[in-house]
């Protein structure tokens, strides 16, 4: 890219900026979005100077902007009247509080790091009311909603393993993290390394984020993880195993299928569409934010949900001209039912999406009001290993979100985005078809052309592709499916590994294979004088957990409290702890797994190869930090 250079921590503010004005979230931004976003920040420009500002980036001739060409739309557009309002727009944004402003004067751009009041004080609110009794947390909560605590009160890492706990449960083992009222600087670092890992591990987008910007209280960092992090909680019960009357909100004609494909958004909106229907009313939503301003659907919402017990208690909500009035009557009523959460009177009458998509999802957990199906229906679910590679896509960034790999997969751009995160450049983006081009007549085949595109990828990266088709992954064969997302995971975590042998100046060029990782492991086990060794990734020595806690220690000398280990452990339970307490003092130490406890226990030889891969990862980029240092 000609003119200014884009730094790493530049492109996040931009990458955050571009989900804004991507109002729809499919990926790209529209002329029409463009203009509403640059309205909304008090710069209405003509609709002939929005398509000339789209036209100077529009490389791929779609008429659409991607992320790639925002990043070059903010950097290197000519015009100056349109470069000043431009980036006045994204640097700007209403609403937000700006917060020191990094300039980097060399490029001769300034970029403003900025955050919303309102969430900070929604997420303040979610933290004091589900964590204030934890006695961990007694020196740090509650936190005053109306200060800025919040972004000192996570330095220690204590309060997001809780928070992180609290939304996908056991994933960190509570005899690793480092507690007290007066933890030393590298015990908070400890904690907050595993805060960031396990986050990644259940799903969140860390890329750009690290523990130095928790222990600075960087607020659109520790607000972008925070809604990540409390958003995977109040979804995951928005599942059919756990509440099997979503079945009621198919409709006519639809396979139940469908229902695996909708994100957890679209689910809530099909529920109180329903929720309206039940109660008689004839208004139907399609977001939650301008179908939601006047509260007249959520008054009606709450008094359908309503236990019988507590309607008496509800108050009439009179209607008029003064919608925030009533949007604070009705949170008084879902104030009745404990559901006042995320929103304030005025983040209804905003139309907020975030804040009201938490509320309704909340409304959601408490009072799902959905009986059983009359019929039966077969119950697939989601795998481990789909869960897996579903969190390591997601914590990828890849737009869009992953929820259900076998459909979200199925036009090849998810796998394409991995593609290029693996191997950067490989992707030639002018061959892919993005955008409302993929849902026109013809989209399907499109489709199918991605995807062979992914197969035609898989064989210069020499992968094992034979008998796979891009109709397999379009039309969602799970097994072949998953065959290329496991070889892009296990390309990835080499890549890692050989980034780090590269920059440390290794002249071993030849590829990371399975036989160097198992040979690493076991010399460093041997130099750090255990007794543990393994022969392979498929060793059922390595289901008792200790060769990974040994490798551990090794690699951060004294950092395992051997009596959290069951020696002799030969049940699935002993084994299962100990397995709990290995990963999660590997995520500690650095380590990005995605692996589950289970997946060692039973010696998955995919999921082990992993962990002892990014072990190995942790240890050379320990050994390069160190040499760099001396």
């Amino acid at each position: 890219m000609s003119g200014p250079q884009i730094t790493d921590e530049q492109r996040a503010e931009l990458k955050e900026s571009f989900e804004e004005y991507d109002a729809d979230g499919n990926g790209h931004i529209t002329t029409k979005e463009l203009g509403e976003c640059l309205k909304k920040s008090g710069v209405d420009l003509p609709g002939y100077k929005l398509r000339e500002i789209v036209e100077q980036v529009d490389k791929d001739g779609n008429k659409m902007i991607e992320f790639d060409e925002f990043v070059t739309m903010f950097a290197n557009i000519k015009a100056s009247d349109i470069a000043h309002t431009f980036k006045k727009a994204v640097t700007k944004r209403e609403g937000l509080v700006d917060k020191s402003s990094t300039k980097e004067e060399s490029a001769g751009i300034a970029i403003k790091h900025s955050y919303s009041v309102e969430e900070r004080i929604a997420f303040v609110d979610f933290i004091n009311s589900k964590l204030g009794e934890d006695p961990d947390l007694a020196n740090l909560l509650p936190i005053d909603p109306e200060s800025e605590q919040l972004f000192n009160r996570v330095g220690d890492g204590l309060l997001l393993c809780k928070l992180i706990n609290y939304a996908a449960p056991e994933t960190i083992d509570e005899r690793a993290i480092n507690k007290g009222q007066k933890l030393k600087v590298f015990t908070k670092h400890e904690n907050l390394t595993l805060a960031v890992n396990s986050a990644q591990a259940i799903g969140c987008n860390t890329v750009n984020i690290g523990a130095e910007d928790f222990t600075r209280g960087t607020p659109h960092l520790v607000l972008g993880l925070l809604w990540q992090i409390i958003r995977i909680g109040l979804f995951s019960k928005i599942d059919i195993h756990e509440v099997p009357g979503l079945y009621r909100l198919l409709q006519e004609g639809e396979d139940p299928e469908i229902l695996k494909k909708l994100s957890p958004e679209e689910l809530l909106i099909r529920w109180v569409n329903y929720q309206m229907e039940q109660a008689g009313d004839p208004r139907r939503i399609k977001n939650f934010s301008g179908d939601i301003k006047d509260s007249e659907v959520y008054i009606t919402l709450l008094n359908q949900i309503c236990p019988n017990d507590l309607k008496s208690n509800l108050k009439h909500v009179p209607l008029g001209k003064d919608h925030r009035a009533r949007a604070e009557g009705m949170l008084e009523n879902a104030d009745v039912m404990d559901c006042r959460a995320f929103v304030s009177a005025n983040d209804v009458v905003a139309g907020n999406s975030k804040l009201n998509t938490a509320f309704v999802a909340n409304l959601f957990n408490h009072y799902p009001c959905l009986e059983p199906p009359d019929e039966a229906f077969i119950e697939v679910e989601e795998t481990r290993e789909e869960k897996t590679y579903r969190n390591w896509m997601n914590s990828l960034g890849v737009k869009p979100r992953v929820n259900y790999i076998y459909n979200d997969l199925c036009d090849g751009l998810v796998i394409l985005q991995l593609f290029d995160i693996v191997n950067p450049g490989i992707v030639d983006w002018s061959r892919v078809t993005k955008g409302d081009k993929l849902n026109k007549l013809g989209g399907n085949m499109k489709k199918i052309e991605n995807c062979n595109y992914c197969v035609e990828l898989a064989g210069q990266m020499k992968m094992s592709h034979v008998g796979i088709g891009g109709s397999d992954i379009n039309q969602g064969n799970e097994t072949l499916t998953l065959a290329i997302v496991w070889q892009l995971m296990r390309a990835y975590t080499l890549s890692i590994l050989q980034k780090i042998a590269k920059d440390s100046g290794d002249e071993d060029p030849a590829p990371i294979t399975d036989e160097k990782v198992v040979a690493w492991a076991n010399e460093k086990l041997t130099a750090g004088g255990k007794d543990s060794s393994i022969r392979s990734f498929q060793d059922k020595t390595i289901s008792n957990g200790r060769c990974v806690l040994d490798l551990v220690d090794c690699i951060q000398p004294g950092s395992v409290k051997y009596e959290n280990y069951t020696a002799g452990a030969n049940s699935f339970e002993d084994k299962l702890d100990n397995a709990k307490y290995a990963i999660t003092m590997a995520r500690k130490i650095g380590a990005p797994i995605y692996a589950l406890p289970e997946d060692i226990v039973e010696v998955k030889q995919k999921m082990v190869m992993t962990v002892f891969a990014c072990l190995m990862a942790t240890d050379k980029a320990k050994e390069a930090a160190a040499s760099r240092d001396e």
